[in-house]
């Protein structure tokens, strides 16, 4: 489990850089919004993105979520867990999707066309898991 006072910075800011590895092991950034999930942070991303790719070939990643100032920052370095339809029951999925957007936006004004733009968008949900967190967050 994330400790209070970082689930309670994500929960405030959810702007976040994910960073992963390339095949040829240079670093890959990408820009994603994310929530508090249980013992991470989550996102939720298309099948097509380099992002998910470089996550299925290697699950480590860091994750830096800043407030808007940049001023206030966590890194969460860890593994990425990534729940997909493929890999996830698909009411686990469609749970973790929901969870993901609650944690991000709130409640949705419509969850079953929320659950089909999921499935059509044919998107997985990251939720990377931290080994180590520093920043300067409090």
């Amino acid at each position: 489990m994330l400790p209070d006072n970082i689930r309670d910075f994500i929960a405030s800011n959810d702007k976040a850089v994910l960073s992963t590895f390339r095949r040829n092991g240079q670093a890959q950034l990408s820009i994603v919004v994310v929530g508090a999930h249980d013992d991470g942070a989550a996102f939720t991303t298309t099948e097509d993105r380099a992002k998910l790719l470089n996550l299925r070939r290697d699950p480590r990643c860091s994750l830096l979520v800043s407030q808007d100032s940049w001023w206030g920052f966590v890194v969460l370095e860890g593994t990425a867990r990534i729940l997909a339809p493929d890999t996830t029951d698909p009411e686990e999925l469609r749970q973790a999707f929901r969870d993901v957007y609650r944690s991000i936006s709130g409640e949705h004004p419509d969850w079953d066309e929320y659950d089909r733009a999921m499935v059509e968008d044919k998107r997985a949900v990251v939720i990377v898991v931290p080994d180590r967190i520093y920043g300067t967050a409090p």
